[in-house]
C-alpha cells in the first residue's frame, strides 16, 4: 500500500513526464534531428531548454540543448575531447543548419547519461544541472522507454536536490515564490554574471503555477506539510531547520559561488577548442556576461591556452568574473 510521500512522489514523476511531451516548435524539432543524425546512435536523449523553449523564438536567438549520450568514446573520434568531457562535463559546440530559409543557431552540451543523473543528484555541489532542469524543459527525442524513465527519474532528483539545497537560505515560513525566487537568484549568483532579483521574479511569475504544483508535491513526498498564512489560499510551508542548520546553509551557498565562478571559466576556455570560432565566442559570451568587450587578436586565436592569461587577467582586474 502506498504511503502519502509515495502517492506525491509517483504524481510529481507523472507531472515530470507530461513536461517533457509537451509540443516543441518544427524548428527545434528539426534541429533535434540534425543533432541526432550528427551524432548516430550514440545519442539516447535529447533536452531542450532555456530562453528560445520558453519564449518559442529559435530563429531569433541560440536553441539551448542537452544531447545525453551513451558513453564519450562512441561520440569522439579523439580521446581527447571524450577526456576533457568526462573531468569537466559538459562539453559545449555550436552549430547551426539551414531552415525553411533562415539558420538556426544552437550551442548544445553532451553528457553522458551517467554522468546526467549523477550531476542532477544530491552529490554533486554545483548548481549547473540540477537549477537548470528543476526549470521546464522538453525531451525532444528519447531513444526507448526505459531510458526516459532515467531522465525523468534524474530531473526528479534535480527538483528535490534544488528544495534542499535551497530550504536554508529561505524564512522559516515561505511559498512556492518565495522559494523558486530566492533559489533562481542564488543559483544565477554562481556564475560569472549574477542575474538580478528581478530576473529571477519574472521568470518564476510566467509560470507560476507550474512552480506552486511542483513544490507542492516535492515538499509533499519529502514530508513537508503545509498550511495557510498570510494571503489568502496561498499555501505557506514551514521548515523546521535549526539556526547552526540555516547558517551551514548559508556558508554552503557563499562557497558554491566561489566554486561556480571558477568553473564557469573553465568551461568557457574550454569552449575555445571544443568547436570553430571557439575564441570568439569565449569573448562574446564574457562580453554578454560582463560588458566588457576585448578584441580577439591573431595570435590568440591560434594559441588560446598559451596566450589567453593577460587576456583574463584584465578581464579579472576590470571586474569580468566578480
Amino acid at each position: 500500500m502506498n504511503t502519502p510521500q509515495t502517492d506525491n512522489a509517483l504524481k510529481l514523476s507523472t507531472l515530470i513526464d507530461d513536461e517533457l511531451q509537451v509540443p516543441v516548435s518544427n524548428a527545434s524539432r528539426a534541429m533535434s534531428e540534425s543533432l541526432r543524425a550528427r551524432h548516430g546512435d550514440a545519442v539516447l536523449g535529447i533536452l531542450y531548454y532555456g530562453s528560445c523553449f520558453r519564449s518559442g523564438t529559435e530563429k531569433d536567438g541560440i536553441i539551448d540543448i542537452f544531447v545525453i549520450v551513451d558513453s564519450y568514446k562512441n561520440v569522439y573520434p579523439t580521446r581527447t575531447l571524450a577526456i576533457a568531457n568526462k573531468l569537466l562535463p559538459p562539453n559545449v559546440f555550436y552549430y547551426e543548419m539551414d531552415y525553411e530559409g533562415s539558420t538556426l543557431r544552437t550551442k548544445y552540451a553532451v553528457i553522458t547519461l551517467e554522468q546526467f543523473i549523477q550531476r542532477n543528484s544530491p552529490q554533486c555541489f554545483h548548481t549547473f544541472y540540477w537549477a537548470r532542469f528543476s526549470q521546464p524543459c522538453a525531451l525532444t527525442y528519447v531513444s526507448d522507454p526505459q531510458t526516459r524513465v532515467k531522465i525523468v527519474a534524474a530531473i526528479h532528483t534535480a527538483l528535490k536536490t534544488f528544495i534542499n539545497s535551497v530550504l536554508p537560505i529561505l524564512p522559516p515560513h515561505f511559498d512556492a515564490e518565495t522559494l523558486w525566487t530566492q533559489g533562481l537568484s542564488a543559483s544565477y549568483r554562481t556564475e560569472l554574471r549574477p542575474e538580478s532579483l528581478e530576473a529571477s521574479a519574472k521568470l518564476v511569475d510566467k509560470n507560476l503555477s507550474r512552480y506552486c504544483t511542483v513544490t507542492q508535491l516535492s515538499l509533499a513526498a519529502m514530508g513537508m506539510a503545509n498550511e495557510l498564512y498570510g494571503r489568502a489560499n496561498v499555501p505557506t510551508y514551514a521548515s523546521d531547520l535549526s539556526p547552526v542548520q540555516r547558517w551551514r546553509g548559508v556558508q554552503t551557498w557563499r562557497v558554491r559561488r566561489i566554486q561556480g565562478k571558477l568553473i564557469n571559466l573553465l568551461r568557457i576556455m574550454k569552449a575555445a577548442f571544443t568547436f570553430d570560432g571557439g575564441v570568439d565566442y569565449v569573448l562574446w559570451k564574457i562580453e554578454r556576461h560582463s560588458g566588457i568587450k576585448v578584441e580577439a587578436t591573431p595570435l590568440l586565436r591560434r594559441y588560446p591556452l598559451l596566450t589567453c592569461w593577460p587576456t583574463v587577467w584584465r578581464l579579472y582586474r576590470a571586474g569580468a568574473f566578480r
